[in-house]
């Protein structure tokens, strides 16, 4: 046989391509996160719609190109309890706990107002049983947060109707559950005291397990393998879905104890650190695009074609659930105040309806409470739901977004251009770095200028030594790539280092420097030590001393320190701006001491500094008093802020000379001493509230 006629022989033979191999399935997974997005984005429609839309189209009950096979479920279980963490990580914990009854409201009313106009409509409309309507209804109740990455990317996370929203899932998805168990409770006719005890006592159990057991665990391996950052995350990751399996071991959806687990770890795992960076960039490439996947191939666009009653089914529970999402949006905003934007943020969100309303479907299929029609119905629900999600988040949260930036103004959100100086000798680099990369939170496009300034050595050649911290700036720069935060290393060689560094301030235009002091150096030099006192005696800009003791992520509390008078120097706003800024990146309190004066004053003026925190103020009667009550009320995972004039300027006390060193011996041994910027009272003005 010829070669030609045998390449025809071939060609004219069937060929089959098996695409349930494992490597082209994946492959074509991640063709489908790749080429969903960009293709949708085109038409003006969000990037997740995409993934759905292509998830649909190559799944068994459309094209059949590749089929809902185990390990697509897998990893779409996976991706949805990833989701759920990352939604409790994001959570803005502070306010959240500032103001709980705003999530309680919302949970509420998205929950009730769905749940019992559902129940009415699916009895007189459809004509359902009591148990189906109450089941069905809880379906549509709850929500799952598909048009999370939307407001993720755009940055609203921590807007008040987001968290509100956020929080809200406590209530929607625990009552949902509720439910649940007390309908499968009633069918199988042992609907008793004795089943109410058992489902709150398992959520009381699965709640408190989480809370007091990972918080302090997680604590104690970010401090023992702080250096180590992929165990970090993998620590993480054992962390959620062991709280997830616990949830599945007491009956419950494991999503909850996923978002329990976000919740307890939030504080540890603070924005913009390279630990977050981590856990964002693998679940936004990886496990959530899966997850929508899942959803895509559950989606079957033949039931459609079903019939009249699969259609009037589907009609009537996706009108009630978007007429009672908007609804509750409608009630939910008018009490707390919350203007157009964030109403269209917290309608688009609730909307959302994925595996969670499926999965308490299935359960009523398999109890005999749902024929084939009504699981058909959903599916068309999760269709409809999965594209109009998206859409009004993204079209809502974008305007919020564009509201916030103007409203705000330029400086609102400054991005601080930080000089961090390091010495070759330096302990405890990447514990500065990463405070560094904290101060910045996650707004910041500006990079973190590392310096180290060489001081030329009679004994060896200025290459020699250039050579031996090059490979130490390296790895610097390589943290900051982890974190999504851009570091600029640089060598300047000077016959003063401190000149160094105030002129490498200047190029580079930083508007803070950051310094680390580890408590070792000769104080015959004043307070910190020759070089960085010439930095403060040479330089304008706020200087940033610090020593920590622990990680930045790990710390619990912070206090702040205040002389009297410090509120009048010309650089305060800035100073607090910074140390609210420093609180609300790791979501923690503040508490402020005023020392030898009253609080009023000072409270006022911390509240006009733009940046949301939550603060307490005490006053301290004199300077000889400040030092027993901070060894008595701080812990060792505190902080200790100063806001300390240097010498000669308004709110400077001698006793602020003393302070770094006594500091070095409380418990905590983790302090912040902020040198406010000198001269420049209308740059100051920049960090004031805009009415």
């Amino acid at each position: 046989m010829s070669l030609l006629s045998a390449f025809f022989t071939l060609a004219s033979s069937p060929v089959s391509v098996s695409l349930e191999e494992p490597v082209l399935v994946f492959t074509i997974a991640m063709f489908v996160f790749l080429a969903g997005p960009l293709l949708v984005k085109r038409f003006g429609q969000p990037g997740i719609v995409g993934i759905v839309v292509f998830g649909a189209l190559i799944g068994p009950d459309a094209l059949e190109i590749v089929e809902h096979t185990d390990a697509i479920e897998l990893l779409g279980e996976v991706g949805l309890i990833y989701l759920l963490f990352t939604v409790g990580l994001e959570l803005d914990l502070q306010g959240f706990k500032d103001a709980p009854e705003n999530a309680a409201l919302f949970g509420l009313a998205s929950f009730f107002l769905p749940f019992i106009l559902g129940t009415v409509a699916t009895m007189t409309i459809l004509g359902f049983a009591l148990l189906p309507a109450l089941l069905l209804s809880a379906v549509f109740a709850s929500h799952t947060l598909l048009a999370y990455p939307v407001v993720n990317r755009l940055n609203v996370t921590k807007n008040r109707a987001v968290t509100a929203v956020f929080g809200g899932i406590l209530f929607t998805d625990t009552l949902a559950l509720i439910v649940l168990a007390i309908v499968t409770g009633a069918i199988d006719g042992d609907i008793t005291v004795w089943l109410f005890v058992q489902v709150f006592g398992y959520l009381a159990i699965l709640f408190g397990a989480i809370w007091f057991i990972v918080p302090p665990l997680s604590r104690r391996f970010f401090q023992t393998f702080s250096q180590e950052s992929y165990f970090e995350f993998l620590f993480v990751m054992v962390a959620i879905f062991a709280a997830a399996s616990l949830a599945e071991l007491l009956d419950i959806a494991p999503i909850l104890g996923a978002f329990v687990a976000g919740i307890a770890l939030n504080r540890l795992i603070p924005q913009g650190g390279t630990l977050m960076n981590r856990i964002e960039f693998v679940g936004n490439a990886f496990f959530i695009p899966f997850f929508l996947l899942h959803v895509g191939m559950l989606v079957n666009p033949t039931v459609i074609f079903a019939g009249p009653t699969t259609l009037q089914y589907a009609a009537v529970i996706i009108i009630v659930m978007v007429a009672t999402k908007a609804a509750a949006a409608w009630l939910v905003s008018a009490i707390q105040g919350y203007d157009a934007n964030e109403r269209g943020v917290i309608f688009g969100l609730s909307t959302g309806q994925a595996a969670a309303a499926l999965a308490i479907t299935l359960v009523g299929v398999d109890a005999g409470v749902f024929d084939e029609q009504v699981l058909n119905a959903v599916v068309l629900l999760l269709l409809v739901t999965a594209l109009l999600s998206p859409w009004l988040t993204e079209r809502a949260a974008t305007r919020l977004a564009l509201e916030r930036q103007v409203e705000g103004g330029e400086d609102s959100t400054l991005d601080p251009n930080i000089l961090l100086p390091l010495s070759h000798a330096a302990e405890m680099q990447e514990r500065l770095l990463e405070l560094s990369f904290v101060l910045k939170g996650d707004r910041g496009t500006e990079p973190v200028h590392v310096l180290t300034v060489i001081q030329r050595d009679q004994n060896k050649r200025t290459e020699e030594q250039v050579a031996e911290v090059r490979d130490d700036l390296d790895r610097i720069a390589e943290i900051g790539g982890a974190a999504e935060v851009p570091v600029h290393a640089e060598t300047r060689v000077s016959h003063n280092v401190a000149s160094g560094i105030v002129q490498g301030a200047l190029e580079v235009q930083a508007n803070q420097i950051l310094m680390g002091w580890d408590a070792r150096q000769s104080f015959s030099h004043r307070i910190f030590g020759s070089i960085i006192d010439q930095v403060l005696d040479r330089s304008s800009l706020p200087v940033l001393v610090s020593r920590l003791g622990h990680p930045i992520n790990t710390t619990r509390r912070i206090f702040v320190v205040v002389p009297a008078g410090a509120n009048h120097h010309e650089g305060f706003y800035e100073a607090v701006h910074i140390t609210k800024r420093l609180a609300a990146s790791l979501g923690i309190p503040i508490h402020v001491l005023v020392v030898e004066s009253e609080t009023d004053q000072i409270q006022e003026r911390f509240e006009l500094v733009e940046e949301e925190a939550s603060a307490t103020f005490d006053s301290v009667a004199a300077w000889s008093e400040l030092l027993p009550r901070l060894e008595r009320e701080t812990e060792d995972d505190d902080l200790i802020v100063t806001i300390a004039p240097r010498k000669g300027d308004v709110g400077w006390h001698g006793e602020l000379s003393d302070l770094p060193a006594r500091f070095a011996e409380l418990p905590p041994a983790s302090f912040l001493t902020i040198h406010p910027r000198q001269g420049e009272p209308e740059y100051d003005r920049r960090y004031l509230r805009i009415e």
